[in-house]
């Protein structure tokens, strides 16, 4: 999920430490960028389903492992840390699902903001999806060192897309995309293995619209008689016809 739609122009302007204080007495989750607050969109059922299902699989495969999952409700900082009580500068995100191996490193004594993330997952929606893959994508890698994995996991077909780079340290990002229920995908840094299958349990995808026929219909011939050809019937009028992670 992402930051819903809003006028940035017409927000007040809050600092990290204004935002954080308003959002651990909040009921509902907002996500921060650069000074503006937004509230998080609602998430559809398809979003939901595959969220569980994400949960559930990467949970189970990292049993007895160094690593943990948080889901929705742990947030993600990630913009430069000097004076960050005062800054404006930076993104606090609410990703589906966040995987930190090793020692965990938090913003502060809180530990509702986690600053070390090795693998992050976004289910994508079509209000969110250009945020979670540009803006929100290079908020990561310019931030969020320890980040070694970005999966993407669209809701409306089955496809996953896995974005990887080799050590933490890596300015290269190598680029994996898998599509069909059939499909599989491996998530590198946690060795685990997802079958699109899974993913997609008990999701139900729209049906496509039928493709149109480029064919002419043919015309009707008119018969053959010792006399002159039945008159063709003249053509009548046709009537119009007349979201949210």
């Amino acid at each position: 999920m992402g930051l819903a739609k809003r006028k940035i122009e017409s927000e007040p302007i809050y600092t990290e430490a204004e935002y954080l204080a308003l959002e651990r007495e909040a009921d509902e989750r907002h996500e921060y960028l650069d000074g503006v607050i937004y509230a998080m969109a609602g998430e559809k059922t398809p979003h939901g389903n595959i969220s569980v299902n994400l949960v559930r699989l990467i949970s189970a495969h990292l049993l007895d492992k160094p690593c943990q999952t948080f889901t929705k409700d742990m947030k993600v900082r990630s913009g430069p840390l000097p004076r960050w009580r005062q800054s404006t500068k930076g993104l606090y995100s609410y990703p589906d699902l966040v995987i930190a191996c090793g020692q965990l490193k938090f913003l502060d004594d809180y530990q509702d903001v986690l600053i070390n993330p090795t693998v992050i997952v976004e289910v994508l929606s079509n209000s969110t999806e250009a945020f979670d893959r540009r803006q929100k994508f290079l908020r990561y890698q310019q931030y969020l060192p320890s980040l070694v994995d970005y999966v993407l996991v669209s809701q409306d077909q089955p496809a996953i897309e896995l974005f990887h780079r080799p050590s933490p340290k890596s300015p290269r990002w190598e680029y994996t995309a898998v599509s069909g229920l059939k499909g599989r995908l491996l998530i590198p840094a946690l060795k685990c293995p997802l079958r699109l299958a899974d993913v997609y349990y008990r999701v139900t995808f729209p049906a496509a619209a039928p493709a149109k026929s480029s064919a002419k219909p043919a015309k009707p011939r008119a018969s053959k008689s010792r006399k002159a050809s039945a008159p063709v019937a003249k053509k009548g009028r046709a009537v119009p016809v007349k979201k949210r992670k």
